[in-house]
């Protein structure tokens, strides 16, 4: 390309790139044509996303792909490989991705008067960049399988898989067929950040780690430490279910799984028992009934209101804290009187008691209360 044409071409190229709205339909195009590729959590294909084409932009700009580009096209193949997604799934996902940027371009290009022949030029050179991209990919990833496949490791994990997944399989070391184990599932896809929590999980005990479905799930004997060491940061959420035998767990997987998906709706973080998120497990799977709750029973509140905002938020608090003053305040850093203040004044907007003892049915109108809060809170906060 003349150096003028390149310059329009390279202004276009920078300006969609930047877009983070760009991304994202990039994003979702690659997600929508590999159902593997779906599978894993979004942020893991918006990283890869992000990664490459911020290289392509660079490779444009100097006139060829730089190591830091076909490092991350590697890391790409590589991690695909290690969590179970065939080379031609992600290959998939990595082409409609491409093709929907390419249609961007060209549409944007012809809407602000870019030449055809420019767009032609530009568009040729972003193929070059990404077959060069994808035959590192697909050798990274080859590189990744015959290693997998020659450890003991990843026999290991596909049994995990298997019994994960409910399927018949002989239970071999390191686990035990007569001992029961806690399935912990969590949203962990990067390869490293498995590795570490892998190390801290096993710790505490014998089991079996391994990217399931793209995340990081296990079968341990025992779990850390829920706190951890003082002043540490809670981690990554894990959902943790009670102990069962491995031919009887893929249940306790299921669970976990929408268990995780709730928690980490409602924001949680560090390892949580799987019985301690029932109600809000049973609750997310009913979102339009939520919604009536949080429509009809906090409905004298504002959602625009940062005061009412406040007030919901004491008042969850204090169904969190069974109805008590003291821990209540504790855990909001108020005093007793203002906690009290709060939840008269809810009352009075509502005109709705937040616990009525009295009542016949106090235990299920608290929880009524507690569901309608949660989702009043979370539309309130977006």
């Amino acid at each position: 390309m003349e150096a003028s044409a390149g310059d329009r071409f390279l202004r276009l190229l920078t300006d969609r790139t930047d877009d983070p709205a760009v991304i994202e339909a990039t994003v979702r195009a690659a997600r929508s044509k590999s159902e593997m590729v779906a599978a894993l959590p979004e942020e893991e294909t918006r990283r890869h996303t992000r990664a490459l084409v911020r290289g392509v932009l660079a490779a444009v700009r100097t006139g060829r792909p730089g190591e830091d580009v076909l490092a991350a096209a590697e890391r790409l193949g590589s991690d695909r490989a290690r969590q179970g997604v065939p080379v031609a799934a992600f290959l998939d996902g990595f082409q409609a991705g491409r093709a929907h940027l390419v249609r961007t371009l060209v549409a944007d290009g012809r809407r602000t008067g870019v030449p055809d022949a420019v767009l032609l030029d530009g568009v040729t050179r972003i193929d070059e960049i990404t077959t060069a991209l994808v035959h590192r990919m697909v050798h990274a990833h080859r590189v990744a399988e015959l290693e997998m496949a020659r450890t003991e490791r990843e026999g290991r994990v596909q049994m995990l898989r298997q019994l994960l997944h409910g399927e018949a399989v002989p239970v071999l070391a390191p686990l035990d067929p007569a001992c029961a184990y806690h399935c912990v599932v969590s949203d962990v896809s990067d390869p490293a950040v498995a590795a570490r929590l892998e190390t801290e999980l096993l710790a505490a005990g014998p089991g079996l780690c391994g990217l399931v479905d793209g995340r990081l799930a296990a079968l341990v004997a025992r779990l850390p430490d829920p706190h951890g060491a003082p002043g540490r940061p809670a981690g990554p959420l894990l959902v943790a279910a009670p102990p069962a035998r491995p031919a009887e767990i893929a249940p306790m997987y299921a669970l976990g799984r929408r268990a995780l998906r709730a928690g980490a709706a409602a924001g949680l973080a560090g390892t949580r028992e799987l019985t301690d998120l029932a109600l809000l497990t049973a609750t997310d799977a009913e979102p339009e009934l939520g919604g009536l709750l949080a429509a009809a029973l906090p409905g004298g509140l504002d959602p625009d209101d940062p005061f009412h905002v406040e007030l919901a938020e004491t008042a969850l608090a204090y169904l969190d804290h069974g109805g008590r003053i003291e821990p209540t305040a504790a855990a909001l850093h108020v005093h007793g009187n203002t906690v009290k203040y709060r939840i008269r004044r809810l009352q009075e907007l509502t005109g709705r008691p937040l616990l009525d003892p009295s009542s016949g049915a106090a235990v299920s109108r608290a929880a009524n209360w507690w569901w309608a809060l949660h989702r009043w809170l979370a539309r309130a906060r977006s």
